[in-house]
């Protein structure tokens, strides 16, 4: 899933001006070569192979590609045994002690990942203007790309309407926001989304989660019955799926995220032209999320 192809989760940041024309070459992409002693590498590449890091005015579009090298978790227990084994017949003890099993355990990570291919995660993004698209929703992936870019002299933060607005904090008894970013006013605005006649939570195919006070609950199929119920009991909705006339996605309230947007386009001769017609759309399932919660954002907050 990503920019370019298939459904996609996407996260949104603001970017802080930088420079006309950021170096990408600066911190690009350099393969793990066989026999290094490196075990991950990370760094920038084109969209396509030979393509411009610029496709547009103010808009820069470019893949993140992370790379790490790890032994086979089986291949390490089978070796693993293996040593073991030839530690007893050597030593003549009965067992191997704790310190001298770690040993022999890191001696055959270290045999093994000298014949290890470094596994591969590629994260489609676009800077467009003063936003940038991230095609994941995983912290761990987001802060890697974040951590990248600031390298070229690109700050992106988090982008929600509450951060925007510099709307108030908001507490809450069940759940906590500590993560950046993160804002109770998410799972209120879910809420308020109840209500709404143009942006609904799917009811008949639903996907729900919920905290209450005692424990996490996940509501799928016909939700809304169940859904109403726990809501009227003071539980938080963390997320949902919604659907409108145009689309439907998975909307994280707390961090305010999309994932499974599914996005149709019509056939194009060029990938930018691709482009471009998906971030048209996945920008219009955020404007439609931005619009209602600017109409609710006072009263969630009086709430």
């Amino acid at each position: 899933m990503g920019l370019l192809s298939g459904s996609v989760s996407v996260t949104r940041f603001n970017v802080a001006p930088f420079p006309e024309e950021p170096d990408f070459e600066q911190a690009r992409f350099v393969e793990i070569q066989p026999g290094s002693e490196v075990r991950e590498r990370i760094g920038f590449v084109t969209m396509e192979p030979d393509a411009p890091y610029v496709v547009g005015h103010g808009r820069y579009a470019f893949r993140v590609r992370l790379d790490k090298l790890r032994p086979d978790p089986t291949a390490v227990k089978e070796r693993l045994k293996q040593l073991i084994r030839t530690e007893l017949d050597t030593s003549g003890f009965a067992f191997v002690g704790a310190k001298k099993r770690k040993q022999l355990r890191e001696l055959a990570e270290e045999e093994l990942i000298l014949k290890a291919t470094p596994t591969s995660k590629i994260i489609e993004c676009c800077i467009d203007g003063n936003l940038l698209y991230v095609a994941s929703t995983a912290k761990t992936f987001l802060g890697r790309v974040t951590e990248l870019l600031r390298k070229i002299g690109i700050v992106a933060e988090i982008k929600t309407p509450w951060l925007d607005r510099g709307d108030p904090e908001v507490e809450s008894d069940i759940v906590e926001a500590h993560e950046p970013g993160q804002s109770i006013l998410g799972c209120r605005f879910l809420k308020a989304l109840m209500e709404d006649r143009e942006l609904m939570i799917e009811g008949e195919a639903g996907n729900v989660q919920l905290q209450t006070s005692e424990a996490r609950i996940s509501l799928r199929g016909a939700v809304l019955g169940e859904l109403h119920r726990y809501v009227e009991e003071g539980a938080e909705i963390l997320s949902a799926k919604i659907i409108t006339a145009d689309s439907h996605y998975r909307f994280d309230a707390l961090n305010y995220r999309i994932s499974g947007l599914k996005v149709e386009t019509d056939r194009h001769d060029h990938w930018t032209q691709l482009l471009d017609e998906r971030l048209e759309k996945i920008a219009a399932a955020w404007d439609m999320l931005d619009g209602r919660y600017e109409e609710l954002g006072s009263r969630l907050i009086a709430a």
